[in-house]
């Protein structure tokens, strides 16, 4: 996903749109916060979405709320920080028909929270739990996310980002190395 679509939250509901895990299975992000603090997220029920025994299916109430939370927080803590989706769990409490929805926010005090944990350098592991609602606003499915944030270095990447590699080498002989210079394989027997 391209960073373009967090230059505003009309053009990042666009792009959700269009992006093909959503479009595949009805999933639509309904609305963003112009501060980014918050989305709503829903899935009608088609044929398309629905398992063997007329309910959405699992995998797809999952996946309406997989990115979410750390997408919200690339725009909200900037540049600066390394943002991944570290687990998960969902718990599916009722059938689930018909539209559902799910709420994501940040709160003034969470955002706080990761900065002081993270000014350092040091890796934080924020847990958000959030509740699926059917139209009558019952829950169907509960989530817990792990989530994995840090400051990134200004001279070096986290160490637990992977690094693109540099190809390099003459004419029958080609040697990989990691940027990082951590790992290195080439042609030669016992290099790796």
């Amino acid at each position: 996903m391209s960073s373009v679509i967090f230059r505003s939250p009309s053009l990042f509901k666009a792009a959700m749109r269009v992006w093909p895990p959503y479009w595949g299975t009805g999933i639509a992000v309904e609305e963003v916060d112009p501060q980014w603090r918050s989305a709503t997220v829903r899935m009608r029920q088609r044929f398309y979405n629905a398992n063997a025994f007329g309910s959405h299916f699992g995998g797809s109430l999952y996946a309406m709320c997989d990115p979410h939370y750390a997408l919200l927080l690339i725009p909200l803590l900037g540049r600066g920080y390394v943002i991944w989706d570290k687990a998960a769990s969902i718990e599916f409490l009722k059938p689930a028909r018909g539209t559902v929805t799910a709420v994501f926010d940040w709160s003034d005090a969470q955002l706080e929270e990761i900065r002081e944990k993270t000014a350092g350098g040091e890796k934080f592991e924020p847990r958000r739990t959030l509740e699926i609602r059917d139209a009558a606003g019952e829950a169907v499915a509960r989530v817990l996310k792990t989530l994995y944030v840090r400051r990134r270095e200004r001279t070096h990447p986290a160490p637990d980002t992977p690094q693109p590699l540099v190809l390099s080498g003459s004419h029958n002989r080609a040697s990989m190395t990691n940027t990082s210079g951590s790992a290195r394989v080439d042609g030669s027997r016992g290099d790796i």
